[in-house]
């Protein structure tokens, strides 16, 4: 077919026109990707070779804006199993990716059979929706999954399967003001008193609660604690360490913490130091010479702390806590015993500032924090009450002027008794 003075542009024998254009090779496939027609896209058979040029520069740029997206075929799950899953898993902690592993498998089949490219606002909502709605998940999690939805998509778009991340359309799912419960300075004392550590399993589970609460480490943190962590002369506990777990015989005391603040020294007090004087000649008789919180010299499971703190606290009669609430509880301990200053605390918890600590801690943790402050507002303004008014003339804007007389009949008191302040 003879050519026209433009390019990729066709006339035949019968003058009609066409064109076909090369638009390069399919990213996915490496297939070359070609586009042919003799009709615009209002769908008009070209009159001219100009027309039909015009119709090659929309074609062309169109692809061009697009970054060459050919493969239409793609469906989600195969770009989650070939793509984001193996690069998620390599720029994250292993721990990090054990415990996302179920969310991701969970969003890699809601949009399994759609494909990537055809995934659309509506989709996106509709997931949303039912993560709010029907998957009876907290909140925290539906904001977790749908932040993880769109960071897929995200890589989508730095691969180029994608020219936009079509979820960011929609609203995110915020996390909601979780209220995480702690215990306070007297429910703390009915757990101890609950404890027998005559014998040497509740020993362990004494020292373990004691800690978490006088020092506020993370979970992670404390089962990774070793002796050699510990200075008793010091009064000194460093914390530069994290445990991660899947079983008694696959783990590793990593060493850092969940954000580089994490790597701190705590100060200990000296009941702390004789607890742990005393465990440590108990562990030492059981031949356990290296982790603190073990009762065989293998680190306890997170499922285990948490086992440990519900049975106390159902034997106390207390409220049930997570292993992250003792660290909470300790954030009220120092706020409302000891009006501990918020750099302190916040130093003590490895947070990068006390921003961070006034963030993820809630008020509730200084509830009774200003009782002392009220205590000493209480007759310390001194004044004298006038004996007729000092105001020449009293302008209002009301209805009925507010006087004496009009005061008095209205509620009923004399004249000569005293305005209510």
């Amino acid at each position: 077919m003879p050519k026209t003075k433009y390019p990729c542009v066709y006339q035949d024998k019968n003058g009609r026109f066409s064109y076909l254009v090369e638009l390069g090779t399919d990213k996915i496939t490496g297939k070359r990707v070609q586009k042919k027609g003799s009709k615009d896209q209002s769908g008009k058979k070209f009159r001219t070779a100009k027309e039909a040029h015009q119709e090659v520069t929309r074609t062309r740029n169109k692809y061009l804006v697009s970054n060459g997206f050919a493969n239409y075929e793609l469906t989600f799950g195969k770009f989650m199993e070939k793509s984001y899953l193996p690069h998620y898993q390599a720029s994250v902690q292993s721990s990090t990716w054990n415990s996302r592993q179920c969310g991701l498998d969970q969003i890699k089949y809601f949009f399994a059979e759609k494909k990537l490219r055809e995934i659309t606002v509506r989709d996106c909502e509709a997931y949303r929706i039912w993560l709010l709605q029907d998957s009876q998940y907290s909140q925290a999690y539906c904001s977790l999954l749908y932040g993880m939805f769109r960071k897929s998509l995200d890589y989508a778009v730095t691969l180029d399967f994608l020219q936009e991340n079509i979820s960011k359309r929609t609203k995110g799912i915020p996390k909601g003001k979780a209220v995480v419960p702690y215990w306070t300075k007297e429910e703390f004392e009915k757990v101890l008193s609950k404890i027998y550590p005559a014998e040497f399993y509740e020993h362990m589970c004494f020292v373990m609660i004691w800690l978490y609460y006088m020092t506020g480490i993370r979970v992670s943190e404390g089962l990774a604690l070793n002796w050699n962590d510990v200075d008793l002369k010091r009064k000194k506990m460093r914390i530069h360490y994290t445990l991660d777990m899947k079983n008694q015989d696959d783990f590793q005391r990593k060493p850092y913490t969940k954000t580089e603040s994490g790597l701190r020294t705590i100060s200990l007090d000296d009941d702390t130091v004789a607890i742990r004087k005393e465990w440590h000649r108990v562990q030492e008789a059981h031949g356990i010479t290296q982790l603190i919180f073990s009762y065989n010299d293998l680190p306890l499971y997170r499922s285990t702390v948490q086992r440990i703190i519900e049975r106390y606290a159902a034997a106390a009669k207390v409220p049930k806590i997570q292993g992250k609430g003792l660290r909470h509880s300790h954030v009220s301990y120092l706020i409302n015993e000891f009006n501990a200053d918020i750099l302190v605390v916040s130093q003590r918890l490895g947070h990068s500032s006390p921003e961070i600590t006034l963030k993820h801690y809630d008020a509730h943790l200084w509830s009774r924090n200003d009782e002392g402050l009220a205590d000493l507002m209480t007759g310390n303004i001194k004044f004298s009450r006038p004996d007729k008014s000092n105001i020449a003339k009293f302008n209002s804007n009301q209805a009925v002027p507010f006087t004496r007389r009009n005061y008095s009949k209205k509620n009923n008191i004399t004249p000569t008794e005293p305005l209510p302040v």
